[in-house]
């Protein structure tokens, strides 16, 4: 393992919100992980775990400390160079899925490939069925995502997430919104994205199952880490 690049890595991060009264979301966070890691974050309500994994993908920046992508330091780049960071190597689940109505299956898939500008239009469409196929959701391409279940909806949502090929996969209580079926589905999901194609996992959890099912359980409490155990 020690060997494996690193892919994601925060050097005393920390994020505070500049208000009134200055609330911090995440104190001097040192986290490194590596390429097919399969990392959750855990703590209890308010102790930064979201706010963390935002910091990872890029959705917000650090008050203090940097966060390096791929080795690449993100510290001082404007807003479109970080959009730039996260099409080409970050994917993005959430707890909703946050699919297009106005678009089927398939179209939600190939959005992130179109904005990206590599692949031709018939590669798009390859692909994104190669992708619905792997979750087996390829019967479902034409369909809108008001006709699928809560559960069709997030391996969409998976697929979509997978469609530039990313680097590092992130997960925001990915199952917080599915019944107990479809939460070992999609949980299922993420451990064959790892063990079978060496991809990089990070997902934000509550549920004592899915956490014990990764590799290694980050903990946070008032948002600093305070225990890292690998398995």
């Amino acid at each position: 393992m020690s060997k494996t690049p690193l892919v994601v890595e925060t050097r005393g991060v920390t994020r505070i919100l500049q208000e009134a009264v200055p609330v911090t979301l995440v104190r001097d966070i040192n986290l490194s992980v590596r390429k097919g890691e399969f990392v959750s974050i855990t703590g209890p309500s308010g102790s930064g775990k979201s706010s963390l994994l935002y910091l990872l993908g890029l959705l917000d920046v650090p008050t203090e400390g940097q966060v390096l992508i791929d080795g690449q330091s993100t510290n001082g780049l404007d807003a479109n160079a970080l959009a730039a960071i996260r099409l080409r190597k970050i994917g993005f689940v959430f707890q909703f899925h946050f699919l297009l109505p106005e678009f089927n299956v398939l179209q939600n898939i190939v959005l992130p490939m179109r904005r990206l500008g590599v692949l031709s239009e018939a590669e798009m469409t390859e692909r994104g069925m190669t992708l619905l196929s792997g979750l087996e959701m390829a019967d479902q391409a034409k369909k809108n995502p008001d006709q699928l279940s809560g559960g069709q909806r997030q391996r969409v949502a998976i697929a979509r997430a997978l469609a530039n090929d990313p680097l590092i996969l992130l997960a925001d209580e990915p199952t917080g919104n599915l019944d107990t079926k479809n939460s070992k589905i999609v949980q299922d999901i993420f451990t064959k994205l790892v063990s079978e194609q060496g991809r990089t996992v990070i997902a934000v959890t509550h549920e004592v199952e899915f956490a014990a099912a990764t590799q290694r359980n980050v903990h946070l409490v008032d948002g600093r880490i305070v225990s890292d155990e690998r398995r």
